[in-house]
């Protein structure tokens, strides 16, 4: 079945070149469109739609929001970030508000669909380096750690759970992480499935929020 694609731009120009590129994928569909977020969140009452491309920047209703209220829902679709800027505070807020990745609007075609796929897929690295390099930008933004409740969280993961979630947050892969434990990499998927859900987490970008927000690690990628 074909990845259902929604895209949210208020450039009509750029939503026109992502679907012709789209529209190219055998294992793809753009099946709805919108041009700022109120749209797009009465859209999605009547549409299926695995995989949104969101802008951060828009009218009426900015991306952020937008994101924000459309993963509130357990059986949201995953959401894109689509960015002009490399450093964009708006994209931060967004992947803290659920977003499951984070891509500049000018990616070569094949890293864009790449993405959509890995996001799809939910085991995708979603760390490269410019969601670290924007993470360690805004990261002395975020509460400190005594201040931060979510931290006890982390009491719950085994000690081998916490040295998975650190190579998570530093943007391994599986593999990258199962060679470097010297682990099979179905055993790093199943650590890194247990991590979300004893952590009520949505995807590997709330692993790496969340890391950071705790101080398990720092700002550079350091562990804490």
């Amino acid at each position: 079945m074909a990845i259902r694609v929604m895209l949210v731009d208020d450039q009509v120009l750029l939503r026109t070149g992502f679907r012709m590129v789209l529209a190219a994928q055998p294992d793809m569909e753009v099946v709805a469109e919108a041009g700022d977020g109120v749209e797009a969140l009465q859209v999605l009452r009547s549409t299926a739609v695995d995989v949104v491309l969101m802008d951060v920047r828009m009218p009426k209703l900015d991306g952020v929001e937008a994101t924000s209220r459309i993963c509130a829902d357990p059986d949201a679709p995953k959401v894109l970030i689509l960015t002009t800027f490399d450093l964009d505070e708006y994209a931060f807020s967004a992947l803290k508000a659920g977003a499951s990745g984070f891509m500049l609007k000018d990616v070569p075609p094949g890293e864009l669909l790449a993405a959509i796929r890995s996001v799809h897929s939910g085991d995708a690295v979603v760390a490269p380096s410019t969601t670290r390099r924007l993470l360690d930008r805004f990261a002395p933004m975020l509460p400190a750690t005594h201040q931060e409740p979510r931290h006890k969280e982390l009491q719950r993961l085994t000690e081998r759970e916490r040295e998975v979630m650190v190579l998570v947050a530093q943007g391994l892969s599986n593999g990258e992480i199962a060679a470097r434990l010297v682990l099979s990499e179905a055993t790093v998927k199943t650590h890194v499935g247990r991590i979300l859900t004893k952590l009520g987490l949505r995807d590997r970008v709330q692993v790496v929020v969340l890391a950071y927000e705790t101080g398990l690690v720092r700002a550079g990628g350091g562990q804490g």
